[in-house]
């Protein structure tokens, strides 16, 4: 299972390493590699407290959710096919649940405040019912994704201004209690991840 991980994640990692390079170094100690190693490894831990405004303008906290399952995802509304696909298999793995689904809160945090802020609801809107986004100032969202060790960094711009971010796109499931359970590396498909979600639900 490990070594499947590994194969579907090096890339990620490959690329990483690149922007993080070329574009804005992250400012701290971590690079892609070393963050995915401690997700793979269980080496210390993974997301906690966090405070970040919803789509709406509402101050919302991780205890807001406690009682949920928590599918957390790390990405941005101008990414152009991980970030979509990513969240069309949440969704469809949640409409796969039925009412169960009641039971899990899927979370968008953006790692593009600055173009993601204005357009978080609407874009919302193309998946699942209950999601809800999440944004902050820029140093807020480093914290909240270092906790997570989910890898980011912007990508040099084009002549236009234009420009992509380079990210690791893990799915993050966390308990009940806000504990970390797992992960899911991207393009996990729809049928594997309802299965995982009904599996915890029962628990």
């Amino acid at each position: 299972m490990v070594a499947k991980l590994w194969l579907a994640i090096i890339p990620l990692l490959a690329l990483g390493v690149v922007a993080a390079k070329a574009g804005d170094q992250p400012p701290d100690r971590f690079t892609a590699t070393e963050m995915m190693e401690d997700l793979m490894y269980g080496r210390g831990t993974v997301g906690g407290p966090f405070t970040l405004t919803d789509q709406n303008g509402q101050t919302r906290s991780d205890t807001d959710f406690r009682g949920k399952l928590m599918i957390v995802y790390f990405g941005y509304t101008f990414c152009p096919d991980v970030c979509p696909t990513d969240l069309m298999a949440i969704t469809q793995a949640l409409d796969a649940l039925g009412p169960a689904a009641d039971g899990v809160q899927p979370i968008f945090i953006t790692i593009d405040p600055a173009r993601d802020t204005k357009v978080l609801g609407e874009y919302l809107l193309s998946f699942y019912k209950s999601f809800i986004g999440l944004t902050g100032t820029p140093q807020e969202i480093r914290k909240v994704a270092n906790a997570y060790k989910a890898f980011y960094a912007k990508l040099p711009p084009t002549k236009d201004g234009e420009y992509a971010i380079d990210h690791t796109g893990v799915i993050y499931l966390m308990g009940r209690d806000g504990e970390y359970l797992g992960f899911m590396p991207p393009q996990t498909d729809s049928q594997k991840l309802t299965e995982i979600l009904r599996k915890q639900l029962a628990k």
